[in-house]
C-alpha cells in the first residue's frame, strides 16, 4: 500500500540524568515529572485523549498541530512504533504527555520506541506525572494553554517555575496560528486527473488508504487550491479532508468549499473539512469545552437511528440550529454524549459531512461505509473491501 513510509531505527531515548520535566497551565498548575522525547521547549493548548491504543496515530494526526497531548491510558508505547501506523511524514503533536512510557517494546513490527522516535523528531515527552488529575482539570476548566520545559541539570528551581507559569498564560491558542499551511502536502503516489479530488487541509494518510483499498488512487490538492482549478479536472467525486486548527480561520478556503459544494458534484467533509461545508452552508462554528478526542465517541445516524463508535478529533462544531433553511442542509448524526453536530447532509445535492473520522479504526470500523456512500454516489462503488490490517489504528 502507499502512504507507508520507511521508520530508521534509532533505538532507546537518550536518558536525561538528574533531569526534570514540567507542564505549566495558564491557571497556575504545575506538573512536575520526568523527560523524554526530545530536549526541547514548547507551548500550546493541552488536550486529551482517551485512547487506549494507537499513539502513533494520535502523533502523527496533522489535526493535532498547535497542540500538546494528553493520553488518559496510563501506558503508552507498549507495541513501539512502526511504519504502518504513521498517518503523515511526521508527528505533528507539540507534546505528549503520559503517565508512563514504555522503553522496552515489544511488537514483531515494532522499528522504534516511541520515545525514540518522538526525539528522532524532536516532540519533547513527560511522563511521570497524575494525567488523572490532568485530564479532570482540563474536563473542568475547558482546553487550557501550556508549556512543557525540560530542566537543567540538577532540576527546575523556584525562579524557573514561576517563569513557566507567566510563559503558559502567553502561549498561542489555534484560533491565532496558521496550521493548515503547514501540514498540507501534496501527498506521494497522488494521481493525476483522477475521478476523486481531496482537498488536503492536513488529510490523515488512512483517508487515502481507504480509497485506494475501494480501487481509487486519488488527485491531492493543496489547502489553497481555488475550487475552479479542481473542478476543472473534472472530478466524479470530492473529499475535503481533515486538518487542524480553527475553520473561521479560513475565510478563502470557506469560499472555495462554497464552490465546490453548490457545483453539484458528490462530495464527503470530515472532521474540518465538514465544519468548513458547515460555514459555507451559511452556519456557524463554536469552540467545544475541552473537545473530542478518542476513539469510543458513540455518534447517532438521525434518519435510521443507526449508532455507531466513532473515532475523534476536533475543538470546534458546527452550531445546531444554526443553518439557514434556504441552504438546503439538514443536521444528520448526533454526538450522544453531549448533543453536539456529528453530520449534515443536503436535501437535493449529493453532499454529506461528518465531523468524525470513518477512516478511523479504534476496534470497530463500523464509519467506514461513508466512503462507499459517496463512491456509489458518484457512480464509483466497486465493491470492494478494505483490508483490516491495512485500515487499523
Amino acid at each position: 500500500m502507499a502512504y507507508n513510509p520507511r521508520i530508521v531505527t534509532t533505538g532507546s531515548p537518550t536518558p536525561h540524568p538528574q533531569r526534570e520535566a514540567a507542564l505549566a497551565l495558564e491557571d497556575g498548575s504545575l506538573f512536575l515529572g520526568e523527560p523524554f522525547g526530545a530536549d526541547a521547549d514548547v507551548a500550546g493548548e493541552v488536550v486529551f485523549n482517551t485512547g487506549m491504543t494507537g499513539y502513533q496515530e494520535v502523533a502523527s494526526d496533522p489535526s493535532y498541530r498547535g497542540q500538546m497531548v494528553v493520553m488518559t491510558h496510563p501506558q503508552i508505547g507498549n507495541y513501539g512504533v512502526a511504519a504502518s501506523g504513521e498517518e503523515s511524514v511526521r508527528p505533528w503533536v507539540t507534546a505528549m504527555i503520559v503517565r508512563e512510557v514504555a522503553r522496552h517494546p515489544n511488537h514483531w513490527e515494532a522499528q522504534d520506541t516511541f520515545g525514540g522516535y518522538l526525539q528522532r523528531w524532536g516532540v519533547p515527552g513527560l511522563q511521570g506525572i497524575d494525567t488523572r488529575a490532568l485530564v479532570r482539570r482540563l474536563r473542568e476548566a475547558g482546553t487550557l494553554r501550556g508549556v512543557v520545559r525540560h530542566s537543567r541539570p540538577g532540576g527546575f528551581t523556584a525562579a524557573d517555575l514561576d517563569a513557566l507559569r507567566q510563559a503558559a498564560r502567553s502561549a498561542p491558542s489555534v484560533s491565532q496560528l496558521e496550521l493548515v499551511n503547514d501540514v498540507s502536502k501534496i501527498l506521494p503516489g497522488a494521481a493525476q486527473n483522477a475521478p476523486v479530488a481531496v482537498l488536503d487541509l492536513g488529510a490523515k494518510w488512512n483517508i487515502l488508504r481507504s480509497l485506494e483499498a475501494r480501487g481509487i488512487q486519488p488527485e491531492v490538492f493543496s489547502w489553497d487550491t481555488p475550487a475552479k482549478q479542481i473542478l476543472d479536472r473534472n472530478p466524479r467525486a470530492i473529499l475535503i479532508s481533515n486538518g487542524p486548527g480553527d475553520p473561521m480561520s479560513l475565510p478563502n478556503v470557506v469560499q472555495a468549499v462554497r464552490d465546490l459544494v453548490y457545483s453539484g458534484t458528490p462530495t464527503l467533509g470530515i472532521c474540518l473539512g465538514h465544519q468548513l461545508i458547515g460555514l459555507a452552508a451559511g452556519g456557524q462554528t463554536s469552540r467545544l469545552h475541552y473537545g473530542h478526542h478518542g476513539g469510543n465517541h458513540p455518534v447517532r445516524e438521525e434518519r435510521s437511528g443507526r449508532v455507531t463508535i466513532t473515532t475523534q478529533n476536533h475543538e470546534f462544531q458546527v452550531v445546531g440550529g444554526s443553518l439557514p433553511a434556504e441552504s438546503g442542509f439538514e443536521v444528520s448524526h448526533v454526538n450522544l454524549n453531549d448533543g453536539s453536530v456529528e453530520g449534515l447532509r443536503h436535501r437535493e445535492l449529493p453532499v454529506f459531512s461528518v465531523q468524525f473520522h470513518p477512516e478511523g479504526c479504534p476496534g470497530p470500523q463500523d464509519s467506514q461505509g461513508l466512503f462507499d456512500d459517496l463512491l456509489n454516489l458518484a457512480g464509483l462503488g466497486s465493491g470492494c473491501e478494505p483490508v483490516a490490517a491495512d485500515l487499523a489504528e
